[in-house]
């Protein structure tokens, strides 16, 4: 009963700025949603990741952290492009050709937010709200260091790279400058950066409680634009598109991180900690990214409502296999 008390404590934000999300959009302009995702991405996540690079004692950390976000990325990845090969080499019988799987998966664009689906996990908005009810003090660093590194490294590095490439047209030219341009103007990296820098800086009181409330900010801001999305979803058929990614980020994806944390001789809390964060949703920053970047907003939305709903019955699994 912990367990699930804690749970739907952590889930409580979720369901609530969702739900507003859901009953918002009814009232608001169409637009409305892409104006959010694109201030999200300019504004409130780089404010987010500031927030967290200053506030946050990483020392004492070791480098095993950063390095299976690393793993956990490639991993990801190579599962999704792997995935999608298969897919692609099904025989065409019908039952197969009518499906939203294929039919989903057809352009660049779908198969950009596949891929990011199956590979960025929810470990800020997410994972930091759920960690620390089964990490203990000592070892929350492992989940914080870990949510940090895929924010920088992963969603608006590798991330934003594999957006770039899935989504600009194939007759830009050159593509692999505005790739490169595209992620050295990420506004998180700098972000991160500075924050990191004024570490040995106080700021004002002020200045300090207000970042510390826009972290909940953007938090809220970024449930309710996933929940105005669900709410575009054209029932059943564009859920379909979305189970292949859920299965491979909430399952596949934190087994192998477990199975490869346990061969390089982690356990315990580190091992879990690493289990957890790889196993979380996916990002909802992928909805941002496909906002940006013109993806498949359909798949994206579909695949986090699926692997959100996944998390609750998964997570004991985690704790006994890794705990």
């Amino acid at each position: 009963m912990l367990l699930i008390s804690d749970l739907l404590h952590a889930y409580t934000p979720l369901l609530l700025w969702t739900g507003l999300g859901v009953f918002l959009v009814q009232f608001l302009p169409s637009v409305f949603p892409r104006w959010l995702g694109r201030s999200l991405y300019w504004v409130g996540v780089p404010v987010e990741i500031f927030a967290l690079a200053h506030q946050t004692d990483f020392s004492g950390l070791i480098w095993l952290a950063p390095a299976f976000t690393g793993v956990a990325l490639i991993l990801g990845m190579g599962l999704a492009l792997l995935s999608l090969q298969g897919l692609q080499r099904l025989p065409p019988l019908k039952s197969v050709a009518d499906s939203m799987v294929l039919q989903g998966l057809r352009n660049k664009n779908d198969q950009g937010s596949f891929v990011l689906c199956s590979m960025l996990g929810n470990t800020g908005f997410v994972g930091l709200a759920i960690a620390p009810a089964f990490i203990s003090e000592g070892h929350l660093g492992w989940a914080i260091f870990y949510a940090v590194t895929q924010n920088v490294l992963g969603t608006y590095g590798l991330g934003v790279l594999l957006a770039s490439y899935f989504g600009r047209s194939p007759d830009l030219n050159p593509l692999w400058w505005a790739q490169l341009r595209d992620v050295l103007t990420v506004p998180s990296l700098w972000a991160f950066g500075l924050g990191i820098l004024s570490r040995r800086i106080e700021l004002p009181l002020l200045v300090e409680s207000s970042l510390q409330k826009a972290i909940w900010l953007v938090i809220c801001a970024a449930f309710v634009l996933i929940g105005m999305r669900l709410c575009q979803l054209q029932g059943w058929r564009s859920f379909q598109t979305g189970l292949l990614p859920t299965l491979l980020k909430v399952f596949i994806l934190p087994l192998a991180v477990g199975l490869v944390a346990t061969s390089a001789g982690l356990s315990g809390e580190p091992r879990l900690a690493l289990v957890l964060m790889a196993g979380m949703p996916c990002a909802f920053a992928n909805l941002i990214l496909a906002e940006e970047y013109n993806l498949n907003r359909d798949l994206t939305a579909s695949s986090i409502a699926l692997s959100t709903l996944a998390l609750l019955p998964l997570i004991p699994l985690w704790l006994k296999l890794f705990g």
